[in-house]
Parts: C-alpha cells; structure tokens; sequence
C-alpha cells in the first residue's frame, strides 16, 4: 500500500521544524533559486498556488456500516442507564469500554488527532516553507556555497518538504490518513469485541460455578447417608473414604474455579477503567430473539461483512498497488520479453502473490462467516433440544413430589430429582449463552468485518 501516514506525518513534523531556522533567512530578497523556482501564489495574501487541487477539509469517511461509524439520524438511540457500583451490564459494557479503557483512549486520541487535521492550512504552511527554502538556498548561491554539505542538506529537507506538499494536493494524504483512521477504528473494535467475549466467558464460568456447588451440596448429603451406612455396617470404611475423597477433589476444583473467576473479573475491570477487585457483579446476558434468527441472511450479511472488513480492504488495496506497479513495469505485455529483467520478474510475482492473498483472504472470510451461521443454527438446536430435556425433568420433579407427599419415595430421592432439575436448568441456560455468544460473534462479524 502507500506509505502509511504515520511516516508522512513523521517527515512533516521535520519539514516543519525546518521553517524555524529559515524564517531568518527569508526576509527580503523573494527571489527563488535557479534550479528550485517558488511554489506560485501570493504569499502575503495566503492565496493558494494557482492550479493547486482544492482539497477537502477531512480525511474521506469510512463507507456506510465501516469501523467506527456513526449512526445514522434515522437509528433509534437506545436509553442509557447506569449500572450499579460494582456491577456491569453487557448492554453498557462497549459504552464504559469507550470511557474507560487505556487501548481504546489512546487509539481515539489518534484517531482525533488525523480527523482534526485541516488540509487546507497544512498545504499552505508546506508552501510556505517550500518558498522559504528556495530563498534560502538562492542565497547560499550568492554567497558562493552551492555544492556544500550545508546546501545538500537544504536540497534534501526540500524534497521531503514537497512530498508532503504533493501528497496532499494528490490528495493521498488525505486517502493514507483515512485508511489509518479505518484501521485504527477497527483495532478499537477487535478490543471492545474481546471485553465482550470475556465476559461471556465469565458467565460461563459463573454458570459452571453454580453447578459445582450444587454437586457439592449433593455429594454432602450422599456423605451423611454414607457415613450412617457405614455405622450400621452397610457399606466399609474404604468406601466412605473413597467419597470423601471425591468431595475433597470437587471442593479442589471450585476453588480453582474461583480463583479463575476473579482473575477475569478483574481484567474485565480493566477493560473498562473500573477499581480491579476480582469482584464485579454481571447482568444476565441478552437472549436472543426469534426475530433476530430470522433476520440472518448469509448471502446478504456476507456483502455486507466484505465491505466492512478492514482485512478485505487492505488485501484489495495491496493487490492494486502491486498491480499498478507491475502494469508500470509493462504487465502482460512485457512478458515475452523483459523475462531477463529482474525488476520485472519481481514486480510480476508480487502482483501474483498479492492478487493470490486477496483471493485466500476472501476465501477464508467467506468460509468463517458460513461457519458462524452454521453454529448459531446449532446452537439454537442444541437449545431447544435442552429446553424439551428440561420440561421432561420438571414432570419427573412434580411425580417424585407427589410420591414423597403420598411416602412412597425418601426426602433424598425427592432432592435428587430436584438436582435433575437444576442440572436441566443450568444446560438450558448454558445453551443460551452458547448461543447468545455465537450469534453475538456472527454480528461482529457482518456489522464490523471482524471474524475474531
């Protein structure tokens, strides 16, 4: 691609530091050197030079539905509510992102710093300089020092100086520093993305967590029936240990849960400039709706996701930049006879690796956006499937009630077929987040071109 803004910005800054030490030198004699004639215009007037390209103001927005765009006037803005010290809510979470997080901060102040850059007034001051330097180096003609180090020295800050000036009237600047501005977006995206997918792993684990202490709570009753067992000399004391050795493994393994729990927690704190305490307190995750499934359409969402991805768009422009330069160099037409020329053969390879990285990088977007609509379908399977196993359950609860009211069944029968229940609660539950994160993940993708 050109050369990336940064660097641009780079070399104006020097050209910029240049016109301190040539402002003393540029009063007086107007004339310009020889070999470097003044770039035309009224200098004092600040009149544009005559046959400059008129430049817009900003760097050219991002399309429609792009990294970082705004919302339209026809978007209904949604209420926005607070959450309650030391607790969180999805709904909020890329809002607080925006407000809170160090990466994304200081990706937005470069962000605004490239939106706020007026063109107009940076072509203008580069002409200035560009005169400036003229002069000064007609005046080293004059006094006999053409040809010294000093002049090479201004010969060179002169060619930096008018590259900068001729990318902004060809208006790459302006092109390079909207590119920049797109990937910089993006970058603010894949972040907010992962602060989301970490948190959907936290109510995974805070799920998973629920479950162990019901397993535990259920292997503690199984204990004292055990140990009552056993003083009745039912069962042996190797069985009773074996048990007790089970519990000490679970209780083992929810303290590690645990400890994972508040690890995350607080990197989610981290995320979003809150006080790191491991502790913070998630809402429920968002459920997906009926009307959200329906309104997935691959084929639809998958134009849509190529023009919003960054990584299509910068394979896309490689591959016409190495075409451009390869067309430079004769293209096809130069095949049959520039087969001995190096900086032909170069040119024609990288323009067929980049045209063959553009297609593997389409193909492989194609393919993860089919396989995400793939997954939030199985998903929703898998759930309703849950959802039946459920209902099954809650009937099995209500016989083992109506069992144990009549004392046909033990009080620890009735809890056991109330576990089940809880264990059918907690896989449809599961299954919803399974499938809030995969649709979640497909919208990543389709609205903002982000596959990870």
């Amino acid at each position: 691609m050109k050369k990336r803004t940064m660097a641009l910005l780079l070399t104006a800054a020097l050209a910029v530091s240049l016109l301190g030490a040539t402002a003393l030198a540029a009063e007086g004699d107007n004339a310009a050197a020889p070999d470097r004639p003044a770039v035309q215009g009224d200098i004092q007037s600040g009149q544009p030079a005559e046959g400059d390209v008129s430049l817009p103001a900003e760097a050219p927005e991002a399309p429609e539905g792009a990294e970082g765009g705004e919302p339209s006037e026809d978007t209904p803005i949604e209420e926005y509510i607070p959450d309650p010290v030391g607790s969180i809510s999805f709904a909020n979470l890329e809002r607080r992102m925006h407000e809170g997080s160090l990466q994304v901060l200081a990706l937005q102040e470069s962000i605004d710093m490239l939106e706020e850059i007026d063109y107009d007034d940076l072509k203008e001051d580069l002409r200035l300089q560009l005169n400036q330097m003229a002069q000064m180096q007609w005046m080293m003609v004059q006094m006999g020092q053409s040809g010294t180090l000093a002049y090479e020295k201004m010969d060179q800050a002169y060619d930096a100086v008018r590259e900068q000036f001729d990318a902004i009237k060809d208006g790459d600047m302006q092109e390079d520093n909207g590119d920049t501005i797109r990937q910089l977006k993006s970058l603010q995206n894949q972040i907010v993305m992962a602060g989301e997918a970490t948190y959907i792993a936290l109510a995974a684990m805070e799920l998973q967590e629920d479950g162990l202490e019901r397993q535990l709570a259920a292997l503690d009753r199984r204990l004292t029936e055990l140990e009552l067992r056993r003083e009745l000399g039912h069962i042996s004391s190797m069985t009773l240990r074996e048990a007790q050795a089970g519990r000490t493994a679970l209780t083992s393994g929810l303290s590690t849960l645990r400890m994972n729990l508040n690890t995350y927690k607080g990197q989610l704190e981290l995320l979003i400039g809150a006080d790191i305490t491991g502790e913070i307190a998630l809402g429920a995750l968002p459920a997906v709706t009926r009307e959200d499934l329906s309104s997935m359409d691959l084929e639809k969402d998958l134009e849509t996701a190529k023009a919003n991805s960054w990584d299509l768009y910068e394979a896309t422009e490689t591959m016409k930049d190495e075409k451009k330069k390869y067309n430079d160099h004769g293209g096809d037409y130069g095949y049959t006879y520039k087969q001995n020329d190096r900086s032909y053969m170069q040119a024609r390879h990288n323009w067929h690796a980049a045209k063959y990285n553009y297609d593997n990088t389409v193909q492989n977007f194609e393919l993860g956006l089919r396989n995400l609509y793939l997954k939030v379908q199985d998903y929703k399977q898998v759930l309703d499937s849950s959802r039946t196993a459920l209902a099954v359950e809650q009937d099995n609860f209500a016989a083992a009630q109506l069992k144990y009211s009549q004392g046909n069944i033990s009080q620890n029968a009735l809890l056991e077929a109330e576990d089940k229940v809880k264990e059918a609660r907690e896989k449809v539950s599961g299954a919803e987040n399974d499938l809030f994160s995969a649709y979640n993940t497909y919208r990543w993708a389709v609205d903002y071109g982000i596959m990870n």
